[in-house]
């Protein structure tokens, strides 16, 4: 029969369906994870971030996007749905106490917007903590749902994942499918 081993989001607000999206996201999901927990545990990453809650994977000057999914048909285009999530750093003015200058406090967050399929949209802004933690949670559910398990972070698994394609798919019970 086979395994299941790939998931599309089913985005809710309220309680209500919001948007599908992400359709063959869930290799790329427990890559953002693991990405997640080795972004905030960098310790070559203090000096540009001494906060683990402004370290994202990537570049320490990069404010990129860390994902986008879309919901995609052939009968509606894109009105389907999206889920993205790009970086961006903040700046505050911090005064001096007492006598000397101030400063400016630069902090790196992750924008999380939902857009449903009637136009409507939602943003979150989290810290790396909260982002790593939404991502486990989608991740954990999945493998839950599955009865699957995406893969862990061992050498030889990272060495496999740095040679697929980026939205492959990597499941352990399920095997391992290279793309051409």
């Amino acid at each position: 029969m086979g395994v299941p081993y790939e998931i599309t989001l089913e985005l809710r607000c309220d309680g209500k369906p919001y948007g599908r999206v992400g359709e063959r996201c869930g290799w790329q999901l427990a890559r953002l994870a693991h990405g997640m927990t080795a972004a905030r545990q960098d310790g070559d990453a203090h000096e540009a971030w001494p906060d683990p809650d402004d370290r994202f994977p990537g570049a320490a000057d990069d404010g990129g996007e860390l994902f986008a999914f879309r919901h995609r048909s052939r009968s509606i285009g894109m009105r389907g749905g999206e889920l993205s999530c790009r970086l961006q750093t903040i700046r505050t003015w911090m005064p001096a106490q007492g006598h000397g200058h101030g400063e400016w406090r630069l902090m790196r967050r992750a924008f999380l917007e939902a857009w449903g399929s009637a136009g409507v949209g939602r943003r979150a802004v989290l810290t790396s903590g909260e982002l790593g933690a939404f991502v486990a949670d989608l991740v954990e559910e999945a493998e839950q749902r599955l009865g699957a398990r995406y893969v862990g972070e061992s050498a030889a698994v990272r060495a496999v994942c740095t040679e697929k394609q980026r939205n492959s798919n990597l499941i352990h019970e399920a095997g391992i499918a290279m793309r051409p």
